[in-house]
């Protein structure tokens, strides 16, 4: 098999190159033994070498659903049966995809989707074995795409540390003080890429040193006037080759869209399908949170699909004192106080900052908006306390990884009578958080999953002696309690702070309007 793609690649070359032309050699790495390429400029197929999935559709469909709607992701959907016959990496099918998912579409919105929404998904797909055997050891790094360059040039290059990304172009037209893209690209074909290929490596006649290519790939043909060695490396060596979160090149800790899964044709078709019925439960699983008794609503929930586990003690012995007791939770999406009422069968107020108007009319328990004022927020807490239990998220923002943002020491300085919470949920379909879209939706969202799952394990009292009572500073209390809540979830703790967060997948500090 590895003969008869020498030679056709050979072929290729003859056709493509002139006398100048410096035919590569080839070596084929379907036994997934590839030699290590040490200190040298590599030119590497993003689609299926680099990623162990050579399927562009899935990534255009979460550019035209995070970046457009749920329509302009239909169209696109109704749009795969002739891609697929054309060939999804031809230049009609990308002409095709490109247009419905980018025709209208702002600069600006693609631009968060790709740096907040890709890199999840690009992340999970890497081929373990080309990234560490050739991408990572090289001097120079460059990737091509058969898809347009603005939605994988963010991820390779601040993920990836690609020097240069080489993909197709996308016409835009500057419309009062913003740009909207076309949906039409740029010279399609080969020939904006050879062009950017030559400008890449410099001098005329100038070579990289190692091609990574797949089998049956048309970007090879790109790739042979300029590289001296070529490396094949087979779809069956990919598939069993994917890279572990622990060896991920950055830890990936943010992420927004609502999709929790890759979108392709298929998963979408069921996805769509499932829809209607998804909103449906979302509805009964809302009415069932406000209008029935606790004791009768987690039941009612479960018939209905949603899936939730308590454990641990939350009782403050007989030494506590009159004042309520705070509740200090990790924060997964918008209903974690609801769950924890469910847990503890009785009202709990809580704490909230961006929660939208309908969350707070629609809420079973009382909320209360908390002003980003330190003081104005430690009185606002301390009344509350004295009122009865009060639950807080300290994180002040929700976190989809395995991951802990920094804790406000605000909560540690204002009680000493606290109970960690160890909240997790888990979804298949859609997320139930949002940074840059709609808050108003979070709850429905999360609902509309086909089995929504909430993990409650209470954890027990603060030590006396690891409280401000105890002589702790607030934020020795605070380090604790977070590090408590980790052990508990098997989650790591990070120093990164809600505006960490904002200013990565939003451009702004937080405040998100309502």
């Amino acid at each position: 098999m590895a003969n008869n793609w020498v030679i056709n690649l050979y072929r290729a070359a003859r056709k493509l190159g002139s006398n100048q032309v410096t035919k590569p050699s080839t070596a084929a790495a379907s036994r997934c033994t590839i030699p290590s390429v040490g200190d040298r400029t590599v030119v590497c197929d993003f689609d299926g070498r680099l990623l162990r999935s050579t399927a562009l559709f899935p990534y255009f469909m979460l550019m035209a659903c995070e970046g457009g709607s749920l329509i302009r992701a239909l169209l696109l959907l109704c749009c795969f049966p002739l891609v697929w016959v054309m060939g999804e990496h031809s230049d009609a099918s990308v002409q095709v995809m490109a247009f419905v998912t980018f025709v209208g579409l702002r600069r600006r919105d693609t631009d968060l989707v790709a740096r907040a929404v890709l890199p999840k998904f690009y992340m999970e797909g890497l081929n373990a074995l080309v990234y560490n055997q050739l991408w990572l050891p090289a001097r120079r790094k460059v990737a091509v795409t058969s898809a347009p360059r603005v939605m994988a040039e963010w991820f390779l290059k601040e993920y990836m540390s690609a020097d240069v990304v080489v993909g197709r172009e996308l016409q835009m037209v500057k419309i009062r003080h913003n740009c909207y893209f076309t949906g039409l690209l740029c010279r399609p074909g080969p020939g904006m890429r050879q062009k950017a290929l030559r400008e890449v490596l410099g001098a005329d006649g100038a070579m990289a040193d190692v091609a990574v290519v797949g089998t049956s790939n048309p970007l090879n043909r790109l790739f042979i006037p300029y590289c001296k060695e070529l490396y094949i490396v087979s779809m069956e060596c990919a598939k069993t080759t994917q890279l572990p979160r622990e060896r991920y090149p950055r830890p990936l800790i943010f992420h927004d869209g609502r999709l929790a899964f890759l979108p392709t044709s298929s998963a979408m078709l069921a996805f769509f399908l499932f829809l209607p019925l998804g909103l449906i439960l979302s509805v009964i699983r809302i009415t069932i949170g406000i209008v029935l008794p606790y004791k009768i609503s987690f039941a009612a929930g479960a018939f209905f699909g949603v899936r939730f586990r308590t454990s641990g003690r939350c009782s403050m012995g007989p030494d506590a004192k009159p004042r309520g007791v705070l509740f200090v939770c990790t924060h997964r999406t918008l209903v974690d106080p609801l769950m924890l009422t469910a847990a503890l069968q009785k009202p709990v107020a809580t704490v909230t900052y961006s929660l939208s108007r309908l969350s707070e009319i629609l809420a079973p328990i009382r909320t209360v908006r908390l002003t980003r004022d330190r003081d104005r927020d430690a009185k606002t807490i301390s009344q509350l306390l004295e009122r009865g239990d009060l639950a807080v998220c300290p994180e002040g923002t929700t976190c989809r990884e395995p991951y802990l943002l920094r804790f406000s020491s605000l909560f540690a300085e204002l009680a000493d009578d606290m109970v960690p919470v160890a909240l997790d949920a888990q979804v298949t379909l859609l997320y139930g958080t949002t940074t840059s879209g709609h808050k108003w939706l979070d709850p429905i969202a999360f609902l509309a999953n086909p089995a929504p799952s909430y993990r409650v394990e209470f954890l027990g009292p603060v030590p006396p002696d690891q409280t401000c009572a105890g002589g702790r500073t607030g934020v020795e209390v605070a380090n604790w309690v977070q590090h408590r809540l980790g052990d508990a979830l098997g989650f790591k703790c990070t120093g990164f702070r809600r505006r960490d967060k904002y200013m990565m997948l939003a451009g702004n500090k937080g405040v998100v309007s309502n």
